[in-house]
C-alpha cells in the first residue's frame, strides 16, 4: 500500500481528560492498567514471581535466539546499505530543514540515552567475563552455573587470544547491531513524522502497510507493545544503575548493600528524574545529557591518563581489528557450539536493545529533524560504534591488563557491580575515580528515566510532544516502581527476563519497520 494515500487522522483525536491526564484511545489505560497490575501481583505473590523470572529468561533465549540473530542481522545491513543508495540524500523533515541542534548537543543526547548505564555497569564486567570465560574454556550459565564452551576456536590457555576475543565479543554487544536497531525505529519515525506530517507514535511508521487502519486496533496494539518494550527494558538499566551505584557507595562509604536501600536509591533517583522531566526536552533532559558527557569524558580520560596508557591505546586497534574480524562468526546463528554465549550474552542483549528501541528511537527522532539520512545514519550507527569500542577498550583494556599481569585476583573475584570500583583500586586517586563513577550511574539513572517518561508520555498521547505534566509524572514514576519490582523479584536475572520478553515480540515488529521504511523512501524518491 503506498503511503501517499491522504489520512483525515488528527493527533490528539478521541483523547479524554481526566485528572490532568491525556488519554489517547485505549493505549494509554490499557498499557498504564496492566503495568500497575503487574507491579501489584509481583510484590504480592513475590515467591512465584521469583520463580517465573528464573524460568522466562532461559526459555526465551534457547528457543528464540535465532529470532534475535536474524533481526539484528538485518537491522545492520538495512542500514547501512541506506548510507550508500541514494535513499541517503533526503532529508528529514524536508529539503528546507534545518537542525534544532549542534552537533555537540545532539551527539551528547543521543549517546546518553542510548547506553550510558550500560557502559559503565558493563565495561570492566564484560571483558572480564569474556576472558576468564574463554581462557578456561568455560562460560557463565543462565543460572550462575559453569558450563563447556568453546568461543569460535579460541585455544584455550592462551591468554593473548583470549584477551582478543573477550574484546571483539564485548565491542560486537555494543556496536553497530545495537546502534542499528535504534537507527531503525528513530529514521522510522522521524521520517514519517517530520516528511508525512503524521504522529510522532509507533503506529505512524506502519502506515504504507496498514494504511487507515493504522488508527484502528492494530495501531492501538503496536503502541501498546512499544511501551510494555520501552518501560521494562528501562527498568532493566535502572535496576542495573541502582546496584551498582549502591556497591559504590558501600565501597566507598559503607552503606549497607539492603533491599531496602536498593529502594530507597531508586525512589531518591526517580524524584531527580522528575525534576527534569517537569522541567521539560531542552532545559532538563539536554543539559543533564551533556553533563553525562562532560564526567564520561572526564572518567574516560582518567583512566586513560592513571592506567596503563600504551596498552590501552594499543590494544584499541587490536580490539578493532579483531572485532572486524570475528564479525561474520559472532553474527552467525547457524551451527554455533557456543550456544550458551550466544543464548546467554548475544540474544539476552539484542533483546535489551530491541526493547530500549521504542525508547532510545523516538527520543533520537525528535532531536534529528534537518539531517540528511546518510548524515543521520553515520552518526547514529558508525560514530557511537567507535566511542563504544574506545571506552570498552579504556576500561576492558585496564581490567585485563590487571588481570593478565596476575595482580588482578580481587577483580576477578568481585561481584559484577563491583568489578569497576575493584579496578580502580590499583590506581592513583581511586576514590576519586570511583566518586565520579558513581556520579555518572546517577546522572545517566536519571537521563534514562526523565527520557524515557517523555517518549512513553508522546506514545500515550496519540503523538503529541506537550501532554500534561501530569502524564510524565505519571510514567516516571511507574518506571521506578517496577524497577523496584524486578529487583525484589529475582533481582539481575529478573531485570534480564523482563527485557528478553517484551523485546521478542518487538523484534518482529521492527522487522516489518524495515519494510515500512523502504516503501515511504521510495515514494519520497518518486514525489521529486
Amino acid at each position: 500500500m503506498s503511503d501517499d494515500m491522504e489520512t483525515d487522522y488528527e493527533v490528539g483525536q478521541d483523547n479524554i481528560q481526566i485528572m490532568g491526564l491525556d488519554i489517547h484511545n485505549p493505549v494509554f489505560a490499557v498499557s498504564g492498567l496492566t503495568i500497575i497490575a503487574f507491579v501489584f501481583f509481583s510484590l504480592v505473590f513475590r515467591e512465584q514471581a521469583t520463580e517465573f523470572f528464573g524460568w522466562l529468561r532461559p526459555a526465551l533465549t534457547s528457543r528464540f535466539d535465532w529470532v534475535f540473530m536474524v533481526a539484528a542481522n538485518i537491522f545492520v545491513v538495512f542500514s547501512l546499505l541506506l548510507i550508500v543508495t541514494p535513499y541517503g540524500s533526503i532529508r528529514l523533515g524536508g529539503d528546507d530543514a534545518k537542525p534544532d541542534y549542534s552537533y555537540a548537543g545532539w551527539f551528547s543526547m543521543l549517546f546518553a540515552a542510548g547506553m550510558g548505564i550500560g557502559l559503565v555497569f558493563w565495561g570492566v564486567a564484560e571483558p572480564i567475563s569474556h576472558y576468564e570465560a574463554s581462557l578456561g574454556g568455560v562460560a557463565l550459565g543462565e543460572d550462575g552455573a559453569r558450563t563447556d564452551w568453546a568461543p569460535l576456536g579460541a585455544a584455550l590457555n592462551d591468554p593473548e587470544a583470549a584477551h582478543e576475543l573477550a574484546m571483539a565479543a564485548t565491542i560486537f554487544h555494543w556496536g553497530l547491531h545495537p546502534w542499528a536497531v535504534y537507527a531503525i525505529v528513530a529514521l522510522a519515525l522521524a521520517f514519517f513524522s517530520f516528511n508525512r506530517g503524521l504522529p510522532l507514535t509507533m503506529r505512524s511508521v506502519f502506515y504504507p502497510i496498514f494504511g487507515e487502519a493504522t488508527w484502528g486496533p492494530i495501531g492501538h496494539v503496536i503502541d501498546v507493545l512499544a511501551v510494555f518494550a520501552t518501560i521494562f527494558g528501562l527498568a532493566t538499566s535502572l535496576g542495573l544503575g541502582a546496584t551498582q551505584a549502591l556497591a559504590g557507595l558501600n565501597y566507598l562509604f559503607g552503606v549497607p548493600v539492603t533491599d531496602g536501600m536498593k529502594v530507597f536509591l531508586i525512589v531518591l533517583i526517580t524524584v531527580f528524574a522528575l525534576v527534569s522531566v517537569v522541567a521539560g526536552l531542552d532545559k532538563g533532559v539536554k543539559r543533564l545529557s551533556e553533563a553525562n558527557m562532560i564526567l564520561a569524558a572526564l572518567l574516560l580520560l582518567l583512566v586513560l591518563v592513571v592506567g596503563p596508557t600504551m596498552v590501552i591505546l594499543t590494544g584499541f586497534f587490536d580490539s578493532m581489528i579483531a572485532y572486524v574480524e570475528a564479525l561474520p562468526a559472532l553474527s552467525n546463528w547457524i551451527g554455533r557450539e557456543d550456544t550458551n554465549f550466544m543464548q546467554g550474552w548475544t540474544a539476552f542483549y539484542w533483546a535489551w536493545w530491541i526493547s530500549w528501541s521504542p525508547f532510545v528511537g523516538m527520543f533520537i527522532a525528535r532531536i534529528s529533524r534537518g539531517r540528511t539520512i546518510r548524515e543521520f545514519v553515520t552518526c547514529v550507527i558508525l560514530i557511537p560504534t567507535l566511542v563504544g569500542a574506545l571506552w570498552m577498550s579504556v576500561f576492558g583494556g585496564a581490567a585485563l591488563d590487571q588481570v593478565m599481569s596476575g595482580n588482578g585476583q580481587a577483580l576477578s573475584d568481585a561481584v559484577l557491580e563491583l568489578k569497576m570500583f575493584k579496578m580502580f583500586e590499583a590506581f592513583p586517586m581511586a576514590g576519586l575515580l570511583s566518586f565520579i563513577g558513581i556520579v555518572l550511574v546517577v546522572v545517566f539513572f536519571v537521563t534514562s528515566s526523565d527520557s524515557g517518561s517523555l517518549v512513553i508520555d508522546t506514545i500515550t498521547a496519540g503523538g503529541k510532544t506537550d501532554a500534561p505534566t501530569a502524564q510524565r509524572v505519571f510514567w516516571c514514576v511507574l518506571e521506578g516502581a517496577i524497577a523496584v519490582v524486578l529487583l525484589l523479584g529475582g533481582g539481575l536475572g529478573a531485570l534480564q527476563a523482563a527485557a528478553i520478553a517484551t523485546g521478542f515480540p518487538f523484534a518482529i515488529v521492527l522487522v516489518l519497520m524495515c519494510v515500512s521504511i523502504f516503501i515511504g523512501l521510495v515514494n519520497e524518491r518518486r514525489r521529486k
